[in-house]
């Protein structure tokens, strides 16, 4: 058994004033990288990396940075006391008690699968932009960014698609973030949403066990590594970190690239409509300058010195991926956008190393998907007057998230 682990109130590190600095903490990165790169927080007793090559190091060498420990900054899902190798809690393990769990559920996204799975999400993205009136004036998170994700993850479970926002629901309340002052009331909330969620989906599991088809269950239902497969109950608790991983954070980036599209240079939305092929590259670079709350948590496993400060058996170091990718030794003006930067797709918002994003290959087609489909049909879009960028945030496990983002559409 395990025990639960100590939540960093990692919102105190930074202490943004507003919800719109905190959904572009573009100053604070800047101030951090330039005067503060390796910085120890006293209140959280924390350290913090925001340099590319830090970032990396800190991710990648398992050895030295680990991913068990009894402090974390990650609060989502929920703080299981289930049995330390069961699947859910595989973010929490390094190699090699990591390596069987990652290989199976790496079963669920092979390139045959994502070659499978493309032409389901053209049809659900194109029936959404279908729907969008023309010449008028839309909310693109309430239209597009938000069910998107939704509905490709539940036809990908092989689930029926009117159950699409009851998946949802449990993933806003799994993906609530920490907050001192209600953290009782959030964990009984999270608490309650796992169990809902497991007992709609295990008899599911079950029924597809006597009848697999081409989805990510039957996927996870046939995989076997040195004999061993997952079982109903292990199956039910790995949907549960791929809905996590699959449906808030996808969202979130997808309406971060019409933002970005509409506030940031408003020559992008012609640029891409008059040469779709740009399409994967501007993916790579609204992942990079747009998804603004990437971060892990390690616990240092022995005394060094790698970071240039002396950091001691047991130090928490958080390494912020998405300050890394403003890090100018690796990306020239990194505090502009450009959707035909070359080396765009060597950002850490991912991750690196034995935990990076099994789900990228899946968000990437996604935002993909969403963006060309979205460009094929309109011929330019505009910001509507008097929005209001603070209104219309909410606190997630990726930082802030856009609940609305109206603007004028055209075809």
């Amino acid at each position: 058994m395990y025990t639960k682990q100590e939540i960093i109130p990692i919102n105190e590190i930074p202490n943004f004033q507003s919800r719109a600095e905190e959904f572009f903490p573009i100053e604070w990165y800047k101030e951090m990288l330039d005067h503060h790169p390796v910085y120890y927080h006293e209140k959280t007793d924390t350290w913090n990396v925001f340099k590319y090559e830090h970032v990396k190091e800190v991710l990648s060498n398992y050895e030295i940075f680990s991913s068990e420990g009894n402090r974390t900054a990650i609060f989502v899902g929920t703080n299981s006391t289930e049995g330390k190798n069961s699947p859910i809690n595989m973010t929490r393990l390094d190699p090699p008690q990591h390596r069987k769990s990652r290989s199976l559920l790496a079963a669920a996204f092979t390139p045959r699968s994502l070659k499978i799975w493309e032409p389901r999400i053209k049809r659900i993205a194109a029936d959404l932009v279908e729907d969008l009136p023309e010449n008028s004036t839309v909310d693109i998170v309430d239209a597009l960014a938000g069910p998107l994700p939704s509905l490709v993850i539940t036809d990908l479970f092989g689930v029926p698609v009117q159950d699409r926002k009851k998946f949802k629901k449990w993933v806003d309340i799994l993906f609530q973030p920490y907050d001192k002052e209600k953290l009782e009331d959030i964990e009984l909330e999270k608490q309650n949403a796992a169990k809902e969620y497991f007992q709609y989906l295990y008899p599911i599991v079950v029924q597809k066990r006597l009848d697999l088809s081409d989805d990510i269950i039957s996927d996870l239902i046939k995989v076997e590594v040195d004999g061993e497969r997952f079982t109903d109950e292990q199956i039910v608790q790995m949907t549960m970190l791929i809905l996590g991983a699959g449906v808030e954070t996808t969202s979130h980036a997808i309406a971060n690239t019409f933002y970005s599209l509409l506030y940031d240079n408003e020559s992008l939305y012609g640029d891409l409509r008059n040469n779709i092929d740009l399409v994967p590259n501007a993916v790579e670079e609204m992942l990079r300058y747009r998804f603004q709350m990437s971060r892990r948590d390690r616990t240092v496993k022995q005394d060094n010195n790698l970071l240039g400060v002396d950091l001691k058996k047991g130090d928490v170091v958080i390494a912020w991926m998405s300050a890394g990718n403003m890090d100018e030794k690796m990306f020239d003006n990194p505090f502009s956008i450009d959707i035909r930067r070359s080396n765009n797709k060597k950002h850490l918002t991912f991750g690196n190393g034995p935990h990076f994003c099994l789900g990228a290959p899946l968000a990437r087609l996604e935002m993909k998907i969403a963006l060309e489909t979205f460009l094929q049909k309109f011929s330019r879009i505009e910001p509507v007057e008097g929005f209001e960028l603070e209104k219309c945030l909410t606190g997630s496990a990726t930082g802030q998230s856009l609940t609305c983002l109206p603007m004028k559409v055209y075809k």
